[in-house]
């Protein structure tokens, strides 16, 4: 799944924030973007299911053989 993020400016002026695909705590260092980007400061956090997830990472092994 793709990473996004997605900002809503509501007609009060008020702003929700929401990302997605992004698993784990690494949500967190969205914030900080989305306070600069918006020149605001978050006030309430509300976290989904992805918070508690771990990202995968794909990793490629080779095995090496050895002869002596």
């Amino acid at each position: 799944m793709s990473k996004k993020l997605i900002i809503k400016i509501k007609k009060d002026g008020t702003i929700e924030a929401e990302t997605l695909g992004i698993k784990g705590k690494k949500c967190e260092d969205y914030i900080k973007i989305i306070e600069e980007l918006t020149d605001s400061k978050v006030i309430k956090k509300e976290y989904t299911h992805e918070y508690n997830e771990t990202e995968e990472e794909e990793v490629n092994q080779e095995l090496i053989t050895q002869y002596n």
